[in-house]
């Protein structure tokens, strides 16, 4: 046999039983789920920035950079809401490099079964510490039931949307949750990805034979893509919104969304370009009204230290996977947004 069993993992009801998200917190997340989506189904003029490092890979630094935003909520909760980007799952594309907290606890050290508790206590801290709850990427669609009762948004990757389990999984969330492009940067992919992610199925889950209601708060994120000779491309243009607003009225599907990723393939993972990208987007909402209602929020890699560094250098607050903003800019950054929403 070509699998080795090593342990069997705790269920999703073992470990939430072991570490609970208080009655307080949980009341916290209700309300925060529901301004999300009344901004998804455009009941409220609001913006969303889904905002935080690209990889969640140390507890105290994240939950640091998570409790920075509160105050800034604060200032601008009539015209933003952020959530907190804790990614505690990274896809591979070869398979190899650092995998999330969810997979390495200690990025330096091999996968052990700690990592499922460890992604849930810091999401749990990141609540407690900030008030705002917090993005999650679901790559891996059985660890769902560990935090199931902890995210108000849930990304599906650029490798993952076209995957069938993925979707059919979607479609059981009552969350906001965006499909990404695929890297191919084929909007029909996506748009079919939210077709079925909003549509009720019947299907194995987890060993359960089960059945979803149908997800109505998916929607798009627009996140580049990388052509057939390798080079990156851009789908956050004005041209590309109008177009995309096209597709979307030719579906049949509700609550027409979209967020627009400012960093990977629309940077070229130029992580300063993420604040010129930023504010052309808000400038086209300015500038039409059918963008102004299909793009409801933006996604941004940022930190506490801007940049990236290699796996074993310790610096504080510094993404050891893709580049980010730094914190000041990263501030600088939702003032303007929430400006440009007023």
């Amino acid at each position: 046999m070509s699998f080795t069993f090593l342990n069997q993992l705790p269920t999703p009801a073992q470990i939430k039983e072991e570490y609970p998200l208080s009655k307080e917190l949980t009341e916290l997340k209700a309300k925060r789920d529901a301004m999300i989506s009344d901004v998804i189904c455009g009941k409220d003029d609001r913006f969303l920035v889904i905002i935080g490092p690209c990889s969640a890979d140390n507890e105290d630094s994240v939950c640091d950079y998570v409790s920075r935003l509160t105050k800034i909520q604060e200032d601008v909760k009539d015209r933003v809401i952020i959530i907190p980007r804790v990614y505690t799952n990274k896809p591979r594309t070869t398979g190899e490099g650092y995998k999330g907290i969810a997979s390495q606890p200690d990025p330096e050290k091999a996968p052990v079964i700690e990592g499922l508790i460890a992604m849930r206590k810091m999401h749990i801290r990141a609540i407690a510490e900030s008030g705002l709850t917090c993005a999650d990427e679901m790559l891996y669609p059985e660890n769902w039931g560990y935090v199931e009762d902890l995210l108000s948004y849930v990304a599906i990757g650029a490798r993952s949307v076209e995957d069938q389990q993925h979707r059919l999984t979607v479609s059981g969330f009552d969350v906001a949750s965006g499909m990404k492009n695929p890297t191919s940067g084929d909007f029909s992919v996506m748009l079919n990805s939210v077709y079925a992610a909003q549509h009720p199925h019947h299907f194995v889950y987890r060993g359960y034979e089960v059945e979803t209601s149908g997800n109505p708060l998916t929607h798009v994120v627009l996140r580049g893509a990388v052509s057939k000779h390798g080079n990156t491309t851009t789908n956050y243009h004005y041209e590309d919104l109008i177009r995309l607003h096209e597709m979307y009225d030719k579906m049949d599907v509700v609550n027409q969304a979209a967020i627009i990723d400012t960093n990977h393939s629309n940077s070229g993972k130029k992580f300063k370009e993420q604040i010129r990208i930023a504010k052309e987007v808000m400038h086209n909402r300015q500038l039409s009204s059918d963008i102004k209602s299909l793009v409801k929020g933006l996604m941004i890699e940022s930190y506490i230290e801007e940049g990236s560094q290699k796996i074993g250098e310790h610096v504080y607050g510094k993404s050891i996977t893709d580049p980010c903003l730094g914190w000041e800019d990263s501030k600088k950054l939702i003032y303007d947004i929430a400006e440009m929403n007023s």
